[in-house]
């Protein structure tokens, strides 16, 4: 079909339409944009997610490495203590008793927590201390436990002190109880780490021997409600 002069003249409504037309196209470009940049918003977000998740687990990589070397340090700790804890008491256990207990020392995690079990152990057989063991025998472990701990302190400043209500209380016959006397003294003359022990004794041995084995000696006497002190 030809036409001939002039385009035709378009309708009304062909205008119209045109004019919706195109603002539809407008607003479509207008959404577009709007999608573009929501696009970018969240690309962008996503791209500042996964720098957090890289440097997160480089954080995890070095916690875990922290921890590793935590764990290696809290081993090797807990086998100095368990050395340490073993020989001061097993060899305090020896030189009182003729047939002594070892001590054994075992840290085990429970409940999240690190605690420490104690045997006594004599012939491969391990027991625990309270209920199978003779009073004399924890006396002088939970003695030796003390000075234990007083020898691994970092503190070398201040001399150590123990004041203690009749130690051994529980240890029965005199040669043991000399014995024990004789340990109080060789822990209080150790040169490496010199301890200062004050004890009440209720003279299971004779005072002559009480004497003997300490740098000094008071007695206590009670007259009508009045306490006298003697140097010995």
């Amino acid at each position: 079909m030809t036409f001939s002069g002039s385009y035709p003249k378009l309708r009304k409504s062909s205008k119209e339409e045109i004019e919706q037309m195109y603002q539809r196209i407008k607003q479509s470009r207008a959404l577009l944009e709007q999608q573009k940049g929501k696009k970018r918003a969240i690309e962008n977000e996503i791209y500042q997610i996964e720098q957090k998740v890289r440097q997160l687990k480089r954080l995890e990589n070095r916690h875990d490495r922290a921890l590793t070397i935590v764990k290696q340090v809290g081993l090797q700790t807990q086998q100095q203590l368990e050395y340490r804890l073993s020989e001061q008491v097993s060899l305090a256990l020896a030189t009182v008793f003729n047939d002594p207990y070892e001590l054994v020392v075992e840290f085990v995690e429970r409940r999240g927590k690190t605690e420490a079990d104690i045997y006594y152990k004599r012939r491969n057989l391990r027991v625990m201390p309270f209920g199978f063991v003779g009073g004399g025998a924890i006396d002088v472990g939970a003695f030796a436990l003390r000075v234990a701990y007083l020898m691994m302190r970092q503190d070398t400043h201040i001399r150590p002190s123990l004041f203690l209500d009749e130690p051994f209380k529980g240890l029965k016959g005199h040669e043991a109880n000399i014995r024990a006397l004789k340990l109080l003294m060789n822990v209080s003359n150790n040169k490496k780490c010199p301890i200062q022990i004050i004890t009440i004794s209720d003279e299971r041995i004779p005072r002559e021997d009480i004497i003997e084995y300490s740098d000094r000696v008071f007695l206590v006497q009670n007259n009508s409600g009045v306490s006298k002190v003697i140097q010995l």
